[in-house]
C-alpha cells in the first residue's frame, strides 16, 4: 500500500519546481547557524538555507509538497532543535506535519532530517513557514510561502505577480531569543530582509523594482514576533485583493495596518512619474518603541525604472503622508459569497466558547480561562494516538478543549489584555470574522474569511466561526511569539475518535519523539 508521504512526494516531484528566484514544492530547507547583520548589527542568527528572510517556497493550488528540512544546528547559544509550521495550511489527513512543537510533534535535532509532505487541497494565495519551536522564529527562521491559483478570478486585475513582488515586513533582535529580556524589545524593522535601526549605520535600502504602466500584484507578509506594522507607499493607493487565502471583493486603501501573520495582496499601479518614493512600515506596538522615521528607520524604497537607484531626497521623518483612506476590516467581504457557520446570531453556533485572557504579573505569564498554556512532553497528537478517546483523557489538563464533528464554533475573545492587541491565530482553519476590533456590530451576512485577528482593547469582543471538518488537534494562540511562549495559547482536539483513521502517520514522524527524547536527556538542551 501507498503511504500517504510517498504519495505526496511522488506527485510534488511529477508537479515539477517553480521559475524564479524561490523555491517550488519539492524542495530542501537546511536549517543552519550563520552570523548576519540586516540592519548592520552583526549576530549569530537561526536561518533557512543561510538567508534571511527564508526563501520563497512556491506551488500550486492543489498541488502537493513534499519538503525535507535537514536540521544543522551547532551553535549551543540558540536551540538545537526546531520544527516547521506552514502557515495558513489546513492539513487536511496530514495534522501529523502541522509543525507546533509538542502539539503535532517533537521536534527535529541536530543532524536528523524531517520530511513535510502535504497537499494544497483547495488552497490558493499567500502564507508563510516559520519555526514553531520556543521562540525560535525571532531568531531568523521566517519566510513566505505561495500557492498559485492558475484560474485565479483576478487575476485581469494585474500586470505582475512574481518573487519579486513579495514584500516581507519583520522585526529584528540584537540579542538572541534564549537572551531575551522578560518583556523583548525589537531593535529595527526589515523590509525583506533590510532596515535601519536608530543610531545605527546607512545600510541599504530594500528596494521594490517596478516599471512605471505597469500593475504589480505586491504580496504583503508579516513574519514579524511582535510588532503590527502600518503600511503604505508614498503617493501611491493600492487595492486589497486578497487576505489570507480567501479572495476579497476589491478595496481601495493607501494604507494598512498589518498585525503579526497576516497576509494580504495589494494591486498597485505603476501610474506615478518614474522617481523614487519611500515605502513604509510603520511599527505599532504595546510599548510604542522604535516607531517613526527618523534616521531613515521603517522606510524602504519604492523604486521606478528609470530613476536613479538611490533612495529619494526627501527625508522620510518630514511631511510624513497623512493617511485619509485606511484599511478597515469590516469592509473586507469574500469575493465569492461563504455562508457563515451557524445562526445568524451570538451566541447562534453549535458550540459557543468564551476564552478570556490576562496576564498574571504576578507569574509573568499569560492565562486563557485562567490556565497558561505549558507544552506536554508527549505530543497531543501523540497521546490521541496512544490511546486518548476523549479531550479530557489530554494535557496539558484546562488547555486542551474539545469539538465534536460537524459542528459550528463560536469563539469570542474579548481584548484588553497587557501587551495587545493581540494577533491570535487558528491552526486547521480558517474563520469568519463576524464582529472585528473596534467595532460593536456583527455580520453574518459577508465578513472577511481569515487565519489570523487582532482581539483589540479594552470593550472589543471579537467574535469567529467555523465549522469542525478537519479532525485533529489543532493550536490557537497569540501569534505576538514572545506571548504564545508565555502561556497564551489553547488547543482544539478536533473530532478525537476519528483522528486516528484520518491523520496517518510516518514511521520518520514516529521515530521523532524517541531520538528528541534522547537528544535532551543526553545534553539537557534543546
Amino acid at each position: 500500500m501507498l503511504h500517504l508521504s510517498s504519495l505526496v512526494f511522488l506527485l510534488a516531484t511529477l508537479s515539477g519546481c517553480v521559475s524564479g528566484s524561490g523555491l517550488g514544492p519539492v524542495t530542501d530547507l537546511k536549517i543552519v547557524n550563520e552570523v548576519l547583520a540586516p540592519d548592520g548589527y552583526s549576530r549569530i542568527t537561526t536561518l533557512a538555507n543561510g538567508v534571511f528572510p527564508a526563501p520563497v517556497i512556491r506551488g500550486t493550488k492543489n498541488g502537493f509538497f513534499s519538503i525535507n528540512v535537514h536540521d544543522q544546528l551547532k551553535n549551543n547559544s540558540l536551540d538545537l532543535a526546531t520544527s516547521i509550521h506552514w502557515h495558513g495550511l489546513f492539513q487536511r489527513h496530514t495534522n501529523y506535519v502541522d509543525g507546533p512543537s509538542f502539539v503535532t510533534q517533537c521536534p527535529l535535532i541536530p543532524d536528523e532530517s524531517f520530511l513535510y509532505g502535504f497537499q494544497a487541497l483547495d488552497q490558493s494565495g499567500t502564507y508563510w513557514y516559520h519555526s514553531h519551536f520556543r521562540n525560535q522564529y525571532c531568531d531568523g527562521l521566517r519566510g513566505a510561502l505561495i500557492i498559485d491559483d492558475p484560474d485565479d478570478p483576478q487575476k485581469y486585475l494585474y500586470d505582475v505577480d512574481n518573487d519579486d513582488t513579495v514584500i516581507t515586513l519583520a522585526d529584528w533582535y540584537h540579542y538572541l531569543s534564549t537572551e531575551a529580556p522578560a518583556v523583548p524589545s525589537f531593535n529595527s524593522t526589515l523590509i525583506n530582509g533590510q532596515g535601519r535601526y536608530l543610531g545605527g549605520p546607512a545600510v541599504d535600502f530594500a528596494f521594490v523594482n517596478v516599471k512605471q504602466g505597469l500593475r504589480y500584484r505586491f504580496r504583503l507578509v508579516s513574519i514579524s514576533c511582535d510588532p503590527s506594522f502600518v503600511f503604505s507607499i508614498d503617493s501611491h493607493n493600492m487595492t486589497v485583493i486578497e487576505v489570507e487565502g480567501t479572495n476579497v471583493e476589491p478595496l481601495l486603501v493607501d494604507s494598512l495596518q498589518i498585525f503579526v501573520g497576516q497576509r494580504y495582496s495589494v494591486v498597485i499601479c505603476a501610474d506615478q512619474p518614474i522617481d523614487n518614493y519611500w515605502l513604509r512600515a510603520n511599527p505599532v506596538t504595546a510599548g510604542g518603541g522604535n516607531s517613526g522615521f527618523n534616521d531613515s528607520i521603517n522606510v524602504g524604497v519604492f523604486h521606478y525604472i528609470g530613476a536613479p537607484e538611490k533612495p529619494p531626497t526627501t527625508d522620510p521623518a518630514v511631511n510624513v503622508p497623512v493617511s485619509v483612506n485606511p484599511l478597515v476590516e469590516t469592509d473586507l467581504h469574500p469575493l465569492i459569497p461563504s455562508p457563515v457557520p451557524g445562526k445568524p446570531t451570538p451566541g447562534g453556533a453549535d458550540i459557543n466558547i468564551n476564552l478570556q485572557v490576562v496576564l498574571n504579573l504576578t507569574v509573568g505569564l499569560f492565562q486563557v480561562n485562567n490556565v497558561s498554556f505549558e507544552p506536554p512532553t508527549v505530543p497531543v497528537l501523540l497521546q490521541i494516538l496512544s490511546g486518548a478517546q476523549k479531550a479530557s483523557d489530554l494535557v496539558p489538563a484546562g488547555s486542551i478543549y474539545g469539538l465534536d464533528p460537524n459542528k459550528s464554533v463560536e469563539l469570542t475573545i474579548p481584548g484588553g489584555a497587557l501587551g495587545g492587541p493581540h494577533p491570535v491565530h487558528l491552526h486547521g482553519h480558517n474563520f469568519h470574522v463576524v464582529r472585528s476590533a473596534g467595532n460593536a456590530s456583527y455580520n453574518f451576512d459577508n465578513p472577511v474569511i481569515r487565519d489570523v485577528v487582532s482581539i483589540g482593547n479594552t470593550g472589543d469582543d471579537v467574535t469567529i466561526r467555523f465549522f469542525t471538518d478537519n479532525p485533529g488537534p489543532w493550536f490557537f494562540h497569540c501569534h505576538i511569539d514572545w506571548h504564545l511562549n508565555a502561556g497564551f495559547a489553547v488547543v482544539f482536539a478536533e473530532d478525537v475518535p476519528d483522528v486516528p483513521s484520518q491523520d496517518i502517520t510516518t514511521a520518520a514522524w514516529r521515530n521523532l519523539c524517541p531520538l528528541y527524547n534522547k537528544f535532551i536527556n543526553g545534553t539537557q538542551t534543546g
